[in-house]
């Protein structure tokens, strides 16, 4: 609980200065002005993140957080657990869709077993293991408190370690047969929305499915009564593991004055958990893009976020939060290499 203590306090407001001094310096580039649109604002966003007008993003890295859920006894996936331990030594032999895609923009993906099922044992996995998957929510709160908290501090410590080594830009991802159920138990616990108006099909389940689903979710939240105002309890009664260490990972940034790029529904789910706790931390948040759950946007309503990119996608892994990359950087590019009126002669 120390170190969740120690980042929230460390967690202050975006530097207006700067971004008002970044807006001005937009205005004096060799375009009409705000022509450039959410990328200027982009620039001025990480202006006052880093307090730093010409805030280098050159240096990135992603990280996937791996857990398992026990929900998934109750039929609310597609796939068996076992696929989280595969696609974790998918991640690792650079074969998963997220590794095509950090490596175009440049980012080094890592890899965080906070809470699978199995022991993986794969070289190159980082490995912080909370509990073997959370408890099946149906019949239980997910984890204790305590986990929670240990969960959170997970993706303080993992975000403290690269800012440590020279990250400046960091996306967030995860892994986790049975994920969406809980980000869909958590986004209703923590906006109000009904279930039915929360929960999609996931990692594609069929309609039947969808109804299972959200009967599974209702019988969570029924039992679990979790406090709506409350990120920690809300995130121990119905959560996720990797959810948590992704929220830790959110709160990290923030304290550290790093920009940080919320992914899929999942990660909005860890975003809304870190909001609860301070709401500062959202003023840090990079919205990548709009997933295909109709949660995602609900989220970002909530989170008053507006995502960059439409692409029809609902993989997860950060596949969104990495795609984002490249517009984040080409905004810290902009406002440092144009040229001005000025300096042409004009």
């Amino acid at each position: 609980m120390k170190i969740l203590e120690r980042t929230l306090n460390e967690i202050k407001e975006l530097d207006q200065a700067k971004i008002k001094e970044a807006k001005q310096r937009l205005d004096t580039l060799t375009k009409p002005q705000g022509s450039l649109g959410k990328l200027e604002k982009m620039a001025a966003k990480l202006a006052g993140i880093t307090g730093d007008v010409f805030a280098p993003v050159d240096c990135k890295a992603h990280v996937v957080m791996a857990g398992d859920h026990g929900v998934v006894e109750e039929g609310v996936s597609a796939f068996p657990q076992e696929v989280t331990v595969a696609m974790i030594h998918n991640f690792l032999n650079q074969g998963a869709a997220i590794n095509v895609l950090a490596q175009q923009v440049g980012a080094e993906v890592i890899v965080v077993d906070v809470g699978v099922a199995q022991e993986v044992g794969v070289e190159g996995l980082v490995v912080k293991k909370i509990k073997a998957g959370t408890d099946n929510f149906t019949q239980k709160a997910a984890m204790t408190e305590a986990e929670a908290i240990a969960s959170i501090e997970v993706g303080i410590e993992v975000v403290e370690g690269l800012v440590d080594r020279g990250v400046n830009l960091i996306g967030t991802g995860e892994m986790g047969i049975g994920n969406t159920t809980s980000s869909s138990a958590i986004i209703a616990a923590c906006t109000g929305l009904s279930v039915d108006d929360v929960v999609g099909y996931g990692s594609g389940i069929d309609d039947k499915g969808l109804a299972r689903k959200q009967e599974v979710i209702k019988q969570g939240l029924k039992l679990n009564q979790p406090d709506s105002n409350n990120g920690i309890d809300i995130l121990a009664k119905v959560g996720g593991l990797e959810i948590g260490a992704m929220a830790g990972m959110m709160l990290a940034a923030a304290a550290k004055r790093v920009p940080v790029i919320v992914d899929g529904v999942i990660s909005g789910a860890a975003a809304l958990i870190a909001q609860k706790l301070e709401p500062k931390v959202v003023g840090y948040l990079i919205p990548s893009h709009k997933s295909v759950e109709p949660a995602h946007i609900k989220t970002y309503e909530t989170l008053g976020l507006e995502p960059m990119l439409d692409l029809d996608m609902r993989l997860g892994e950060g596949t969104g939060a990495v795609l984002a990359m490249n517009l984040v950087e080409a905004a810290s590019r902009i406002i440092k290499e144009m040229a001005t009126f000025e300096e042409i002669g004009l």
